[in-house]
């Protein structure tokens, strides 16, 4: 095709040719992460969005970054050590119930089990990472999918103009790959995603503690979710678990009553004197059974999307990023697309997934249930994981580094 990318405010990188070898839909951070690790390599990349660029620059959710998810970031020359705030230990426990345990770094010979870091800072960094390392990469945004066909030989991937550029005359866009990487986030209504709703609400936000953290994380088990508390600079960043009625009482609370409502959740063990503004997401587990298509990969969100207990998510995602680049740079045919390299990928990811699946949802639905006979069993086992250190550092380095721990 002889059609040329011709956007320069949205378009980088020393080609423009609409002919390319990955085109990644999604320049969130794990499309830019993989766009950044294909940097090595002679792949032609483009990566897309239909936001405008820098659109997260607002975001206000956090991220909990795994140790190993932070070896990964500094490999793609992506990490920001200011931006970054310590896990030093997390303490797991359960309201109305006996038991708990205490994860420390200590144990693991690592400086932090994982890190805290706000999503616009991740984006911004990656974004400028891609600038400074992966100049061949060309970007367009603000660039809505209309659809997708293939053939033996390559995708196309038709782009509506946006109407402020082109008018509501311009034709669509055609863009030719050799495989199109699916990072645009949670899916929808799609027949090919498996969906369970959790009927649970999240409320975001950050909250000041006093004394301050110490760099330790709270997962707190309650009636209705676990609530979790992670150190965010001087603050904590917020994830607390509801019913959506419940959800919609605490939205509509004042500060201070919001306040005295999560201190009821800690007894003596917390203080706060401070929250931001909160809002709320529903829950629910989205799976893509399938991650491969002909000449397509789903990868991060758009291939699942979990419940934020653990923070497990993002990491997951990470790894897909990292994993589907190496099986790129390794295939030596030259053809992105290859059927056998993206079935070798997929087969490779299915125990990190399946296993990071399996443990987020199994947590959610064992400690979603207040039955006496259940609560008496989580206190045993939070007990076990407390003084059998084997089976902590089991489920501590599977947070840490994922699959990468197996077995």
């Amino acid at each position: 095709m002889s059609e040329q990318l011709k956007d320069t405010e949205s378009t980088t990188g020393a080609s423009d040719e609409s002919s390319v070898d990955v085109a990644i839909i999604g320049a969130g951070p794990v499309g830019m992460a993989l766009a950044l690790a294909l940097a090595a390599g002679p792949q032609r990349v483009l990566l897309l969005d239909s936001r405008a660029r820098a659109a997260w620059s607002g975001d206000p959710r956090a991220l909990a970054l795994a140790h190993g998810s932070r070896q990964l970031l500094e490999h793609l020359g992506a990490w920001n050590t200011a931006a970054a705030t310590a896990i030093e230990s997390i303490h797991v426990s359960q309201r109305g119930g006996f038991g708990r345990t205490l994860i420390d770094a200590r144990e693991y010979g690592i400086a932090a089990l994982g890190y805290v870091m706000r999503y616009r800072d991740l984006a911004a960094t990656l974004d400028a990472s891609i600038d400074a390392h992966s100049t061949a990469t060309q970007r367009l945004y603000s660039r809505t999918v209309l659809g997708i066909t293939t053939d033996s030989e390559a995708a196309e991937i038709t782009l509506a103009e946006p109407a402020a550029a082109a008018g509501n005359t311009a034709a669509p866009r055609r863009i030719r790959a050799r495989l199109v990487v699916h990072a645009e986030g949670t899916p929808a209504s799609d027949p090919a995603v498996r969906v369970y709703d959790y009927r649970q609400h999240a409320i975001v936000a950050e909250v000041r503690p006093v004394p301050g953290h110490q760099h330790r994380a709270w997962e707190r088990f309650t009636p209705n979710g676990p609530l979790a508390l992670l150190p965010l600079a001087e603050d904590y960043s917020l994830v607390f678990t509801v019913a959506p009625e419940e959800a919609a009482r605490l939205l509509d609370l004042d500060e201070e009553a919001f306040l005295a409502a999560l201190r009821a959740q800690f007894g003596s063990r917390l203080d706060f004197v401070a929250s931001s503004p909160r809002a709320s997401f529903p829950l629910a587990l989205r799976v893509r059974e399938q991650l491969v298509d002909p000449r397509q990969v789903w990868i991060g969100n758009a291939a699942q999307s979990l419940h934020p207990v653990s923070g497990q998510g993002f990491n997951l995602g990470l790894r897909d990023a990292w994993a589907l680049a190496a099986a790129l740079l390794a295939n030596a045919s030259g053809d992105a697309g290859d059927a056998a390299t993206l079935d070798s990928y997929a087969r490779a990811r299915r125990l990190d997934r399946k296993g990071s699946i399996a443990f987020t949802d199994g947590i959610v639905r064992v400690f979603g249930n207040d039955l006496a006979p259940l609560r008496i069993a989580r206190g045993l086992g939070l007990l076990a994981l407390d003084v059998l250190p084997p089976l902590r550092h089991f489920v501590a380095r599977r947070m840490i580094w994922g699959a990468r721990a197996w077995p």
